[in-house]
């Protein structure tokens, strides 16, 4: 083992998922039960700098407050293993300014862990490949191995470590955005890790929602291929809503959504029925992503805002992946 003074920052942004990830074949590695499709967007990015050797031990700091409990928890284990890939014996200094609301269902672990991946890498001396990088990111947090890449992006369950990584997928001819719609940015109850696992193991409608993902995965890459936009919308949003009733029937039930959610999957519909074309979906929170075409996407914000006034709003295009804004070499890195 040796020690580093190596120091680096990266930026990531978030991913939401047109086809879901929901559910773990392994916990540890976080290998998914089924294969997912996702948009990284061009809002709420995470801005993560890690630097080695300039402290007396592991210091994380998250949003300018000292992290505690699962989240350091987190971090410390993800750190330890960038450390043994890397050979290194050095304690770190996080720093993590996230712009989204944590644990609300806007993917916040997926941009944290994703530029967490991409400093702590750089600032131990690893030099990943793309496909390498994502896969580190997933040890993470499953999705931020979509957050590694910008646009659409496939992430393949995979049969091991080594094969369950993501790519980009491309979206030719296809005018991309999303509506955040935010109902409540309050930290959810049930965390995601634990309604998984619940869902995994108690819900009767689990084994065929997964089995019917492989169909829909498949279904949405030959949409994007063709550049259908209707069709990629009305499989995202059967993909999400199947996935909240494997939820509802986990025991105890597991139900996320607010009665603004509710109301933004009305005005969905009737944005839709008046020759608006949109699409929702949801993630493990309240808050509903509504997809759309770019040139529609204020027009969609106006006819949410007008039924959910109480709500905020954002429109966000296609973002880009992971990048590095500085590094200084380790000095111990392989």
């Amino acid at each position: 083992m040796s020690t580093s003074d190596g120091r680096a920052t990266a930026v990531a942004h978030s991913n939401i998922a047109l086809v879901k990830y929901w559910g773990k074949r392994d916990e540890e590695l976080h290998l998914p039960v089924t294969g997912s499709l996702s948009l990284t967007l061009d809002a709420h990015p995470t801005t993560t700098t890690v630097a080695f050797g300039r402290t007396a031990g592991d210091e994380v700091v998250l949003n300018g407050e000292p992290a505690t409990g699962r989240p350091l928890e987190r971090v410390l284990r993800f750190l330890d293993r960038v450390r043994a890939q890397a050979g290194l014996d050095a304690p770190a200094r996080v720093s993590s300014e996230n712009t989204a609301p944590t644990a609300a269902g806007l993917a916040s672990s997926a941009a944290g862990f994703a530029a967490l991946a991409a400093a702590a890498a750089a600032a131990a001396g690893l030099r990943l490949s793309p496909r390498e990088l994502s896969v580190l990111a997933r040890k993470g947090s499953g999705s931020a191995a979509r957050s590694v890449f910008g646009g659409l992006v496939l992430w393949h369950a995979g049969e091991d470590d080594a094969s369950s990584y993501a790519e980009p997928v491309d979206a030719h001819g296809l005018d991309l955005a999303m509506v955040i719609a935010l109902v409540d940015a309050a930290q959810k109850e049930v965390g995601s890790g634990e309604a998984m696992r619940r869902t995994v193991a108690t819900s009767p409608f689990y084994p065929a929602w997964a089995g019917s993902c492989a169909a829909e995965l498949e279904s949405m890459l030959s949409a994007i291929g063709r550049a259908d936009f209707t069709a990629i919308g009305e499989l995202a949003e059967a993909n999400a809503l199947r996935m909240h009733a494997t939820m509802l029937a986990a025991v105890p039930p597991v139900l996320y959504w607010a009665p603004g959610t509710i109301a933004l999957l009305a005005a969905v519909r009737r944005a839709r029925r008046e020759g608006l074309e949109c699409y929702a979906t949801i993630d493990a929170g309240p808050n509903v992503k509504v997809l759309c075409r770019g040139a529609d996407a204020g027009a969609v914000r106006d006819a949410l805002r007008a039924a959910v006034p109480e709500a905020s709003f954002t429109v966000a295009g296609p973002g880009p992946g992971v990048r590095l804004l500085e590094t200084s070499a380790s000095a111990g890195g392989a």
